[in-house]
């Protein structure tokens, strides 16, 4: 076992989730080195361990978006403002939140250009020009990007005025194509989020006041922070044919008509990073799902003597030779800090496993393993590690899945009518209300002015609502959010 003593106080700086839990939210964002403030007011620099997450999480989506057949492309960040006015209720939708470019060097220009608030306009457009036929359909194209939105109220992670994301825009040539991508996009992404970043989420339809503007219908992955909110997590929308018939995007049948094409959008964001700290986070920082981790394992040895260090050291070679690329781990061997300065860095950002490597441990060949989720601590022997380690990465990944899953049930209660969700949140309540709803708009305005909760979907999987069935009803989830 390690002689490092065992630490019984956890980053006492760091204030505590149940005093302030917006406050300890942006202080494991600093501390953590996951992002820092810009000097563009409402914009932050991701800095190298928050953007090692956004690598993880764009690889392992990347991969699954190219299985369902979808190629990337990349389209301009400046957009003329003659196509966003084509599209009156994207315009509409978006306008307030747009950052416009109007000089070019020192000349003004004659036209103005939004900087990317969404692509439907550009794309709109190119695809008007490269859709001609059938045989051109389905088109199936994503770009990862960089978004511009004029928030006033900004949040790292959660609401930035410049942000990172994927979107995916896809052309149909029927509606029921279109329907099918618009549902297989939104599984690809509960799957990814509840596989790889451990959250479970609610996939389901937005209502109409909630849907995105221009579309037909808006789909979403809804999860529950810790704090009690929900946060909207992706969304995949149908938009019909009417980008289409505002860009001119049509194509020849195979009787030789021409038809509007069917389109769907769809993405998600850096927003993904901010629900991994709310999501999974405890009093003590992060706690990152192996997954996406940048570091599965750190290793940290332990010696006082010189030939103390000069054993460790030669044992440390052993297990990086062992582990290969088994896992992502890294080697902190700084003498300037100490063992206990370590583990209090490395607990703060989340690392999912710390391996102890002391004098004590050589001489028995093994290292000592102790979990970021639990503390558990567990001797491997070194011909072990190779299998146990991974083993142990896997049981953490579900392990925090399963605890989100349980908090996220307990906060949520079921009601039968408007006067409970009223009552819920009224007297302090958090988390989802489900309450059999009827599609009444004065019903969901209600909610929002008295509680400040919104629709945040109907949900696709009413398996576990079944009390709250009722004829002409649909079940739908409220919630403050995000």
């Amino acid at each position: 076992m390690s002689d490092a003593p065992e630490k019984t106080s956890f980053v006492e700086d760091l204030t505590d989730q149940s005093d302030d839990f917006s406050r300890w939210y942006n202080e494991v964002i600093r501390k953590a080195q996951l992002a820092d403030n810009s000097p563009v007011k409402g914009c932050m620099v991701i800095r190298p361990y928050g953007y090692g997450i956004w690598e993880n999480i764009q690889r392992l989506l990347d991969k699954r978006i190219k299985a369902t057949g979808h190629q990337n492309a990349y389209f301009p960040l400046l957009i003329p403002e003659s196509l966003l006015q084509l599209e009156a209720d994207h315009v509409e939708g978006f306008a307030p939140e747009c950052a416009w470019v109007t000089q070019g060097g020192k000349e003004p220009l004659e036209e103005r250009y939004a900087i990317r608030p969404t692509s439907e306009a550009i794309i709109g457009h190119m695809y008007s020009k490269w859709i001609e036929s059938y045989r051109d359909l389905p088109l199936l194209l994503n770009q990862w990007a960089n978004v511009m939105r004029w928030e006033k109220r900004t949040r790292p992670f959660l609401r930035t005025s410049e942000f990172l994301w994927q979107e995916g825009h896809t052309a149909h040539a029927s509606e029921q194509e279109c329907r099918e991508e618009v549902m297989r996009m939104l599984e690809v992404y509960r799957e990814f989020v509840e596989t790889e970043l451990a959250i479970p989420v609610h996939a389901g339809k937005k209502s109409d006041a909630e849907r995105f503007a221009g579309a037909e219908d808006t789909f979403t992955i809804e999860a529950l922070m810790r704090d009690g909110k929900a946060l909207q997590a992706g969304t995949s929308h149908h938009l019909g044919q009417h980008f289409a018939k505002v860009f001119d995007i049509t194509y020849q049948d195979e009787t030789g008509k021409r038809q509007h094409v069917w389109q769907t959008s769809w993405g998600v964001s850096t927003r993904l990073i901010g629900a991994l700290v709310m999501t999974h986070g405890d009093d003590a920082g992060l706690r990152l799902p192996p997954n996406v981790a940048p570091i599965q394992a750190v290793i940290v040895p332990i010696y006082r003597k010189p030939e103390d260090k000069a054993a460790v050291l030669g044992f440390l070679e052993q297990i990086k030779a062992a582990l290969g690329e088994k896992v992502r781990f890294h080697i902190d061997d700084r003498d300037q800090y100490s063992p206990g300065w370590k583990y209090n860095e490395y607990e703060m950002r989340g690392v999912p496993v710390r391996l102890e490597v002391g004098p004590k441990d050589v001489a028995n060949s093994a290292v000592m393993s102790v979990r970021r989720d639990t503390r558990a601590k567990e001797s491997i022997p070194l011909a072990q590690l190779p299998e146990r380690l991974p083993a142990l990465l896997a049981e953490i990944q579900k392990a925090l899945f399963d605890q989100a899953s349980a908090f996220r049930d307990e906060k949520t209660v079921m009601v039968q009518d408007l006067a409970g969700v009223l009552a819920h949140f009224e007297g302090g309540g958090s988390g989802f209300v489900a309450v059999p709803w009827d599609g009444s708009v004065a019903f969901e305005a209600e909610v929002k002015a008295k509680a400040g909760a919104t629709l945040r979907c109907m949900p696709l999987d009413t398996s576990r609502f079944a009390s709250l069935e009722k004829p002409g009803h649909r079940v739908a989830l409220f919630a403050r959010s995000y």
